[in-house]
């Protein structure tokens, strides 16, 4: 796992770097999750609305909306497809985005129309790291609390 600022950043996900999304290919689906750099600025998050499987959902739309102390705001999809499924851990017990965003902190799983269109439009291994540590710098965020 590679890390920026003091965030985690692994260099096989595919990244929406501005929102702060991951993407994992698993199969034909794709899990979506909150990286690092997000739980790390919202804090304790306290709350996480799933919208519902079987859901057709558009690349950039909310997969879910995340709530935290400090800050409430949507899940975007960095794929085109339909819900399959969600993970009602993270509704039952929201901290699991905190302790481990990567990987039972999930948020959704993707069936999606066109993964080879929508991969190309996200970065993923040495480059999205580099992006990330690009736009991390240029916004003047870090994950330690310096």
């Amino acid at each position: 796992m590679s890390s920026v600022n003091g965030c985690n950043i692994p260099a096989e996900l595919y990244y929406v770097v501005e929102k702060h999304v991951w993407a994992k290919p698993d199969g034909d689906l794709v899990l979506v999750g909150l990286t690092d750099v997000a739980q790390n600025m919202a804090k304790t998050v306290i709350s996480v609305s799933l919208k519902g499987e079987g859901k057709p959902i558009k690349r950039g739309k909310s997969v879910a909306t995340v709530e935290s102390g400090k800050w409430v705001g949507p899940v975007p999809s960095p794929v085109e497809g339909e819900i399959v499924s969600i993970n009602t851990d993270v509704a039952k017990n929201p901290g699991l985005i905190n302790s481990d965003p990567y990987g039972e902190g999930w948020i959704a799983k993707v069936k999606p129309l066109d993964w080879e269109a929508d991969k190309a439009l996200l970065v993923t291994g040495d480059e999205g790291v580099e992006k990330y540590q690009e736009f991390l710098n240029s916004e003047g965020i870090s994950c330690t609390n310096e």
